[in-house]
C-alpha cells in the first residue's frame, strides 16, 4: 500500500507515543496520532490496576486535543504491538463518534508498516450519537 507522506508523519508520531505506553498489566502497547488542524496530536494507552480506569491511546489523544481546544480531527493512525494491525475498540469508536466526522480515515498499523485504511463509519455503522439524545420521542 502506498502511504501518503502526511500519513507517514502521523504514523511516526503514533510509534513514538506507543513507546510511552503505561501497560504493565497487559503488556499491550498502543499509540495513536492524528491530524488536528495544522498539528499532530498523539496519545498512548494508560492502564490502571483497576482495569475499568484504563484509557486507550485513541481516547487519550482525542481527550487531549479536545481539552486543548483542537478540533477538525482527521487521518488517525493506530499502532499496536501486534503482528497484524488492530482496530480501535468499541469505547474508542463511541468517543470518535462524538468528536470525529463519520468519514474519518483510520489507518491501522504496526511499528513496521501501515497496513490498511478504513472509515469510522465502516467500523461503527449505526452509531449512538448526540442526535439520539436530542431527538424528541413522539411515541406514546
Amino acid at each position: 500500500m502506498k502511504v501518503p507522506a502526511n500519513i507517514n508523519k502521523i504514523w511516526k508520531r503514533a510509534i513514538r507515543a506507543r513507546l510511552r505506553s503505561y501497560s504493565p498489566y497487559s503488556k499491550f502497547r498502543v499509540g495513536a496520532a492524528f491530524q488536528a488542524g495544522s498539528e499532530v496530536v498523539s496519545g498512548c494507552n494508560i492502564e490502571n490496576a483497576s482495569y475499568g480506569a484504563t484509557l486507550c491511546a485513541e481516547r487519550v489523544a482525542i481527550f487531549k486535543a479536545v481539552s486543548e481546544g483542537r478540533s477538525l480531527i482527521k487521518d488517525m493512525v493506530v499502532v499496536a504491538d501486534t503482528k497484524d494491525p488492530t482496530p480501535p475498540c468499541g469505547l474508542c469508536l463511541q468517543v470518535m463518534t462524538e468528536f470525529c466526522p463519520p468519514d474519518l480515515n483510520i489507518w491501522m498499523a504496526t511499528s513496521k508498516k501501515v497496513f490498511r485504511k478504513v472509515l469510522l463509519s465502516d467500523l461503527l455503522r449505526i452509531p449512538f450519537s448526540r442526535t439520539n439524545l436530542l431527538s424528541k420521542s413522539k411515541s406514546k
